[in-house]
């Protein structure tokens, strides 16, 4: 099984009435910001210990597991609604780094998160990483109703028992399902991440740490100007990382692209983009060394003169 290289703490501190879940590397030194990494859907805090390991520097790394995910609190809720999980970062925040700024490092859902925080909130972020978080295709006004529509048949899915996640005979089943899922992550991290992905329930089996509620589909349509209004707020530097299996194509098959994503970044004033060799959408998992070096780099660059 992998060894950790660099160990990490937990801490569970209540946000917004849920119990949150922390997972802590490092002190934080002064004068240096904390780097905040948040995971994305269906993944975990722990997810990050690979490019933890990987980074040449020691740094104060603080990532928690998103409401309804890994070992934070399930919300009284049936569904989940984005803003939330901007509320929660900035309560974290104000928490962990009171009116510092941060380095925030975001992956899929919480690379997303990460770049409509930083519009919402441009004063808080220092330099902002987004691994593969694309966002989603655009939508028009006259699909509400039948959005609505999936919505309320989703829940009724869900309160029937018909959205409940796969469990697992053994811990060792789990990193299966995970290789499975990612041909690129070697045996020895899936079988160190399937004891942070799943844990044994009462039943013996295995179950995902992950509330079934987030399969349910967002009421609200992806408004495509709304989130470059919040894109053009942001004034840190961004490095947006994609990864050399393109995703976005094999997702959306063709009805949103990475030239359309190419052409939102446009909205961002300071931005730059990366490429991971040999890697698909997991790539914190599949190159983390390669990952871990990019980061480190773009959080040391002299920052880019004014022009005016």
């Amino acid at each position: 099984m992998y060894q950790p290289k660099r160990a990490s703490r937990s801490e569970f501190v209540p946000i917004r009435n849920l119990r949150y879940h922390v997972r802590l590397w490092g002190e934080r030194k002064p004068g240096e910001p904390p780097l905040v990494m948040v995971h994305g859907w269906m993944d975990v805090a722990a997810s990050w210990q690979f490019v933890v390991d990987a980074f040449a520097q020691e740094r104060c790394v603080i990532a928690p597991d998103w409401r309804g995910y890994g070992l934070t609190e399930v919300p009284h809720a049936d569904n989940y609604w984005f803003p939330d999980y901007l509320a929660d970062l900035d309560f974290l925040l104000d928490r962990y780094a009171g009116e510092d700024p941060v380095d925030l490092v975001g992956h899929s859902m919480g690379g997303n998160i990460a770049m409509l925080y930083a519009g919402v909130r441009p004063q808080r972020i220092r330099r902002l990483v987004n691994l593969e978080g694309f966002g989603m295709a655009a939508t028009q006004p006259e699909q509400a109703p039948g959005r609505h529509a999936k919505w309320i048949d989703e829940l009724k899915a869900y309160h029937r028992g018909e959205m409940d996640l796969t469990s697992y005979e053994s811990v060792d089943a789990v990193a299966a399902r995970l290789m499975k899922n990612n041909r690129r992550l070697p045996r020895d991290k899936a079988e160190w991440l399937a004891g942070h992905w799943a844990r044994q329930e009462a039943d013996g089996r295995w179950h995902v740490l992950g509330h079934p509620a987030h399969k349910i589909v967002n009421a609200n349509l992806y408004r495509v100007d709304e989130v470059l209004a919040s894109l053009r707020r942001i004034t840190a530097p961004v490095l947006s990382v994609e990864a050399s299996d393109d995703s976005l194509t094999q997702w959306w098959k063709g009805r949103y692209t990475l030239a359309e994503y190419h052409e939102r970044l446009k909205a961002v004033s300071d931005v730059r983009v990366g490429r991971i060799s040999d890697a698909g959408h997991m790539l914190h998992h599949d190159q983390p060394q390669q990952l871990a070096q990019l980061i480190e780099g773009f959080l040391r660059e002299t920052p880019r003169a004014n022009p005016e």
